[in-house]
């Protein structure tokens, strides 16, 4: 199918004010950076469980889930990270336009990738930085992910031998080395709550 046999009817769907109207809240995309190991999806976990408690609607997407379906024919170059982030970011813009809160869940190493992130979602977006160093998230590697990296059975492995350009300035930045699931829930909770209520 050609370009021109596509036409989009965003221009006569319900808008997204309409959508949060009746959801009660104002929707927003939190896009949660971080090494493998951060704890960045248990966070996302956290924090979801607490935003639904107070009554939000919410959708939490995590890069392991969408490589299962969205994303199941793209491997760890630099080029299917990128094409993953970018379908990533396309799908929280569908339920951003439904007024739904969305928590992202992504290593999105590199500016180049979170820039790319950034010109889809615009003011949407709000760049939350789990903030652990990679000493860190070695610990916490349950996974073992990180010794089959330094032994070389993983190639391209963030953090290793691929770099992560950590965020300069984040919106949100959450320094997880001595905190609670619990403290670093709070804190990311606190910092978006006056963002998301009508």
């Amino acid at each position: 199918m050609s370009q021109e046999n596509i036409h989009p009817i965003f221009d006569v769907t319900l808008s997204r004010e309409e959508k949060e109207k009746q959801l009660g809240q104002r929707a927003i995309v939190l896009w949660m950076v971080g090494l493998s190991g951060s704890g960045k999806s248990t966070i996302a976990k956290g924090l979801e469980k607490k935003l639904h408690a107070e009554g939000f609607f919410t959708e939490l997407l995590d890069g392991d889930n969408l490589r299962v379906g969205v994303n199941n024919n793209l491997g760890f170059s630099v080029e299917d990270r990128q094409e993953n982030i970018r379908r990533a970011t396309e799908v929280a813009k569908l339920f951003y336009n439904a007024g739904v809160i969305t928590v992202c869940s992504f290593i999105s190493p590199t500016k180049e990738i979170r820039k790319m992130a950034k010109e889809i979602l615009g003011d949407a977006m709000v760049e939350v930085f789990i903030n652990t160093p990679i000493e860190e998230c070695e610990k916490r590697d349950v996974k073992g992910l990180y010794q089959k990296a330094r032994a070389g059975e993983i190639k391209g492995f963030t953090g290793i031998d691929s770099p992560f350009e950590a965020p300069e300035n984040p919106d949100v930045n959450v320094k997880t080395k001595d905190m609670s699931i619990e403290e670093s829930v709070d804190i990311l909770y606190n910092q978006i709550v006056d963002k998301i209520k009508r």
